[in-house]
């Protein structure tokens, strides 16, 4: 009996022994688990972390890498979760690491709604300004069109008006031209200048110095240019000495600007066609030789010429 009962004992102890080995065993392997579990997690989050911090430095610049990496690292997170699920940890370290992870899963998970409504907020604005410069491109490029045809316009119409006035020059030069020719065309001419000695009784004398007045006959010839009625037709008779014969009181009349004196005047009707004129000189002592005569009216030389007389 007392045999029996001290193998009972030994056989108890040994068992007892054993468990106690195993459940050590357990222990130290899952110290081990937890602490991989725990390096894992800590990695995972300073990762997390970094490209948190990163995403938020590069948001618009990134955003196709950062959506790439994002749902890689929330794929990873999702295995994680459900295998720490499975283990069914009752850590409080471990459960509070996985309530950090879900948090950072939501957080990103916001993040990247945030930014995807932000690029695409970014990307209708750039719509909207491309869909603008679009307009600005198609009115300039209308108001380039129409600058062109402006200018083309304005060069054929600067010849146009080249053209205009240069016919409108050469029209005028033609119109002056020929209002001097009508001017020109319508002066009175005098022909047929000769000059004879009168005595005291108005007999013509052969010798001129037995004259005591001098007659000039010529005859003004029909214009239909000039203007008809009355003029004044004032005559010059230069001595052979160059000297103008005039009366005592000298008067004179405007030629070119000039007050020109002269020897004898006479008011005539010229009506369009030709007239004779005679104009009488009354004087004494005059000379043998060269005398020079000038007729003029509306202040234009109409005639001159010379005449010996012995």
């Amino acid at each position: 009996m007392d045999n029996n009962k001290y193998d009972y004992d030994y056989e108890d102890d040994r068992y007892d022994d054993y468990d106690q080995s195993e459940a050590d065993a357990a222990v130290k392997k899952s110290i081990r688990g937890y602490r991989v579990v725990i390096v894992l997690l800590a990695v995972i989050l300073a990762g997390i972390s970094a490209l948190y911090f990163n995403i938020n430095r590069q948001q618009q610049r990134d955003y196709e890498l950062l959506r790439v990496d994002r749902d890689s690292i929330q794929s990873d997170l999702s295995h994680l979760i459900t295998e720490y699920d499975s283990l069914k940890f009752t850590n409080d370290t471990i459960a509070a690491k996985l309530v950090e992870a879900n948090e950072m899963m939501e957080q990103l998970k916001r993040e990247r709604r945030w930014n995807y409504a932000k690029i695409k907020e970014y990307e209708k604005e750039v719509g909207t300004l491309r869909s603008v410069m679009r307009n600005y491109l198609k009115q300039i490029d209308s108001l380039n069109n129409l600058n062109k045809k402006l200018v083309a316009e304005n060069v054929t119409y600067r010849k146009e008006i080249s053209t205009a006035r240069l016919r409108a020059d050469v029209a005028e030069e033609k119109a002056s031209e020929l209002e001097n020719r009508v001017r020109q065309g319508a002066v009175l001419r005098a022909r047929d200048i000769t000059m004879v000695a009168l005595n005291a009784r108005d007999n013509v004398v052969s010798r001129i110095k037995n004259a005591v007045t001098l007659r000039v006959d010529f005859a003004i010839s029909s214009n239909e240019l000039a203007a008809p009625g009355n003029r004044k037709v004032y005559m010059c008779i230069k001595s052979p000495d160059g000297y103008l014969l005039t009366s005592e009181s000298m008067p004179t009349f405007e030629y070119q600007g000039m007050n020109v004196g002269y020897s004898a005047v006479r008011e005539v009707d010229y009506q369009n066609e030709d007239v004779d004129v005679s104009i009488y000189y009354r004087g004494s002592g005059f000379t043998e030789g060269q005398y020079t005569i000038e007729i003029y009216t509306d202040g234009n030389l109409i005639g001159s010429g010379s005449v010996s007389m012995r």
